[in-house]
């Protein structure tokens, strides 16, 4: 997890700095990686304030606290981070699985086209795809750290699905006709 601190209106310091990577990467067991935070420092007349922002493959979380000391602020805007990300987790545990699993022979995949043999398939899932946006569907298939999400695209009513590369991306397959 990689965790950027910025001081403004206050001076660096380091045992500050330690304190809030420490309290923010106890969001680092809910996400999947990569995980880049952001947490912003800063000090406006008596308020102290910090504001963190998360991304975590596509996945985007936001606080902001405010209180007369640092360390109370870094408290709460952990605290508030972690309900999020917990709620997020939450709501999509508890939808129906959008995803499906279809297995195949693993020695099919090496065979020569022009074998003899017949290839066969080994186990059958049948899927839902349910509607919903792109940003969505990627949003579903990092909570539940998949490798493919199959669902209906809103904004053209055709399956598609949204697969995680071997180099870490992801790959969308839209179906035609």
């Amino acid at each position: 997890m990689l965790i950027n601190v910025t001081f403004r209106h206050i001076e660096p310091s380091m045992p500050l700095k330690a304190y809030a990577e420490e309290k923010i990467s106890r969001v680092k067991k809910y996400l999947e990686e990569p995980v880049e935070a952001h947490v912003v420092l800063k000090v406006e007349k008596f308020r102290h304030i910090a504001e963190v922002s998360i991304d975590a493959n596509g996945f985007r979380i936001n606080g902001t606290e405010e209180t007369d000391d640092m360390y109370s602020a870094i408290d709460l805007v952990a605290d508030t981070i972690e309900a999020q990300v917990k709620k997020s987790k939450e709501k999509f545990r508890r939808r129906k699985p959008a995803v499906g699993i279809k297995d195949f022979s693993p020695a099919a995949g090496s065979r020569d086209l022009h074998d003899d043999e017949e290839m066969s398939v080994i186990r059958t899932e049948q899927v839902y795809a349910k509607p919903m946006d792109i940003e969505e569907a990627l949003m579903q298939l990092n909570l539940n750290s998949g490798e493919f999400m199959v669902f209906t695209n809103r904004h053209t009513n055709r399956i598609n699905v949204l697969y995680r590369r071997k180099d870490g991306r992801i790959g969308l397959i839209e179906t035609i006709g």
